[in-house]
């Protein structure tokens, strides 16, 4: 499935990353998770965010961080 995930729109949230069709943040997901929430209870929390986006976001952090260029990546937002 390819779906858009992230929307970054100066116009939303003064350009903060949002899951795209929402204006709930892409930290939040984040942060819920450093907390200790399950991602149910998040997608609770948030219902206007979508299972599929979720797991879409995680699956791209993984891919970065995963990445063999993750160094050159880490380099540009450390």
């Amino acid at each position: 499935m390819n779906i858009k995930v992230i929307n970054v729109d100066p116009d939303i949230l003064g350009g903060t990353p949002v899951f795209e069709g929402t204006r709930v943040p892409i930290e939040s997901l984040f942060d819920h998770l450093e907390d200790g929430v399950a991602l149910d209870d998040f997608l609770e929390d948030f219902p206007t965010v979508s299972r599929d986006q979720a797991i879409a976001v995680l699956t791209i952090a993984e891919e970065v961080l995963t990445s063999s260029k993750f160094e050159a990546i880490y380099e540009t937002i450390a």
